[in-house]
């Protein structure tokens, strides 16, 4: 009697499915609320995760086009007419803050005094300073998204295991 009960539970075991949308339709509604959660984070994870691989890659490559440029020995001056009043990627926006700086301490037609010249390269220096700055937070807008899913995630997962574990225990 006991060998036909064991082939009748071992039947009756094969017989469900567990695949993972059953798993998950059978599941509780926190642990498909976790399970939801997860994989939207996931590709929205992904989709930044991209996002900024294309970007940089985009700004390496202006990058190299201005540096090649800025050093063919061309004017500086030229360069900044030739980049225009945004240029596109963060080295090159650097410089043409650094050049508006300059070219506006000489609007007026003269030259600028000694005292006038190292004031001038402090306001060249903080100009280019807040535009690194300003760059910067440009690049790193989701990043600290990205810190937080990637240091919480696990814990997420692990609360809707534990909660999936306990209700399968008192089923």
């Amino acid at each position: 009697m006991d060998n036909i009960d064991t082939a009748t539970v071992g039947t009756s075991v094969l017989s469900q499915d567990f695949s993972i949308i059953h798993m998950f339709l059978n599941a509780d509604i926190i642990v498909q609320t976790v399970m939801i959660v997860l994989i939207g984070v996931s590709f929205w994870s992904w989709a930044i995760v991209f996002t900024k691989f294309i970007t940089f890659r985009q700004i390496n490559e202006l990058a190299d086009k201005f540096e090649s440029i800025f050093w063919s020995g061309k004017s500086l001056d030229s360069l900044y007419d030739h980049l225009g009043a945004r240029p596109q990627d963060p080295l090159s926006n650097v410089f043409a803050s650094a050049m508006h700086e300059w070219q506006g301490s000489f609007k007026e037609g003269k030259t600028p005094s000694v005292e006038q010249h190292s004031t001038l390269q402090q306001r060249i220096e903080r100009t280019m300073h807040v535009t690194v700055n300003r760059e910067l937070d440009t690049l790193e807008k989701n990043m600290g998204f990205l810190a937080t899913i990637g240091s919480t995630a696990v814990y997420i997962g692990l609360f809707g295991t534990v909660w999936g574990i306990m209700n399968s225990f008192q089923g």
